[in-house]
């Protein structure tokens, strides 16, 4: 038979040439089936590796990975994990993908994650996939954009206000996705001197264009507190992120409730290595709702990627809330009152002089 009349590669010859670590795992987390690379990367042969407990063979550093694997059929991204083998420490790339016809068991993939920035360095890469994720929401964003600028000659002056609503919130997003396109990489984004009460309404009024169920805000204002110094796109969507998750972690109550709370409080500071001193942070803006509150399994690592409280949560949410924060040089915190059935989140930032 001719090479070009051959048909396509099995399977098992497909998985074998992969060039990153494969294994399917178990309802029990034991180790069904491996490829080469998997082999070449743990350092143990097939024979060695098939029938053992995937986390007998592989210890993580993070140990939230096992909770993962043992937790719901959600899907897990994470790079830059350290996983120790016989001793061994690597610096993997890591995957965990749920099979939808087979319940429980999983396929993990690990890469070096070394060896890939080696490459990355040496390898063209014109379009990387940060930069073509931006390219593709942006082009969606700039075709609603003109709609609704379309739309907007056609209203009357009294429903414009809804289409500058969908071209201001068009631009947040494009700007949001520019910065998240560099995240982890870029310097912060400038801040000047803003109305936190306006912006705390701003997002307020975007979650609630957002549709879902109405929960009852409840504001608590100091009207007295002088302009934050923060960036407002960063500081609306930071709200809107805090605003959003309390909407959804109470709307199931019998009678939910989010309180939103501002205030001037003394004696909070933020060390900033890159000032070489203390920020004070003198503002506060406090997110609090009545639900039943946050797995307290989860609370001290809610902050970190890949950990989210949500069934079908990517657990991206909240990391970023925490870089934008810090870029502004603020500081956020969590905490629960179990006694009055609150949970609290609350955002320090600095006053503008």
């Amino acid at each position: 038979m001719s090479e070009a009349a051959a048909g396509p590669p099995e399977p098992r010859e497909q998985i074998a040439g992969l060039t990153f670590a494969l294994l399917l795992l178990k309802p029990d987390l034991t180790i069904e089936q491996v490829n080469p690379a998997a082999e070449s990367l743990i350092g143990r042969g097939a024979s060695r590796l098939l029938g053992r407990k995937f986390l007998d063979v592989v210890d993580f550093v993070e140990g939230r990975i096992g909770e993962h694997l043992l937790g719901d059929e959600a899907q897990t991204v994470a790079r830059g994990l350290v996983m120790h083998v016989d001793g061994r420490p690597l610096v993997v790339n890591l995957t965990i993908s749920p099979m939808a016809a087979q319940p429980g068991w999983r396929v993990v993939t690990l890469s070096d994650a070394g060896q890939e920035e080696r490459l990355g360095d040496e390898e063209p890469a014109p379009l990387r996939g940060p930069a073509v994720l931006a390219h593709e929401i942006k082009n969606p964003l700039s075709a609603i954009r003109g709609a609704a600028q379309l739309v907007a000659r056609k209203l009357g002056e009294g429903d414009r206000s809804l289409t500058a609503l969908i071209t201001d919130e068009v631009d947040r997003i494009a700007q949001l996705v520019d910065r998240m396109q560099r995240l982890g990489r870029e310097q912060p984004e400038p801040v000047a001197p803003l109305n936190l009460h306006a912006a705390v309404r701003r997002a307020c009024e975007i979650v609630r264009a957002a549709g879902g169920d109405e929960v009852p805000v409840r504001e608590e204002f100091d009207p007295s507190l002088p302009p934050v110094l923060a960036n407002e796109g960063a500081l609306v969507q930071v709200l809107i992120n805090l605003i959003g998750n309390a909407r959804d972690a109470c709307r199931d109550e019998a009678a939910p409730e989010i309180v939103i709370r501002t205030r001037f409080v003394s004696g909070l500071a933020r060390n900033v290595m890159r000032l070489g001193r203390p920020v004070k942070l003198p503002i506060e803006v406090q997110v609090s709702d009545n639900g039943p509150g946050i797995d307290p399994a989860l609370r001290e690592h809610i902050f970190e990627p890949f950990v989210s409280s949500k069934k079908n949560g990517q657990g991206l949410g909240l990391a970023l809330v925490t870089k934008l924060v810090r870029d502004m040089d603020g500081r956020i915190s969590h905490d629960r009152d179990e006694a009055g059935g609150w949970t609290h989140f609350r955002v320090h930032l600095p006053t503008a002089k």
